[in-house]
């Protein structure tokens, strides 16, 4: 993933939590421009920067890296499902959706 991906999925998180660039900034102990700044292209954040930003908008490393942020929750829900049926039951749905 590009870091402009990166910056972008944290616009969209930060959005979707209602959380103002400033109120973000100030959760991870930073200045309030901070994530103006570095939404703006001002400068790259460190990874420890991002895993900040990420706990602090309330998801997982897996849904913000996750291929498709649209289907995360639905796919999630399917994979967990999956994992409880027995082998036999895996084997057929296998079968059912060739």
């Amino acid at each position: 993933m590009e870091l402009n991906d990166i910056i972008q999925r944290i616009g969209y998180f930060r959005n979707k939590a209602n959380l103002s660039a400033r109120a973000l900034s100030l959760s991870i102990g930073k200045n309030q421009a901070y994530i103006n700044k570095m939404e703006a292209g001002e400068f790259e954040p460190s990874m420890k920067i991002i895993l900040e930003i990420i706990e602090a908008l309330g998801i997982t490393e897996e849904e913000f890296f996750y291929s498709n942020i649209n289907t995360y929750k639905i796919d999630k829900e399917d994979l967990d499902i999956i994992k409880r049926l027995s082998p036999e039951k895996k084997v057929a749905l296998k079968e059912l959706l060739k």
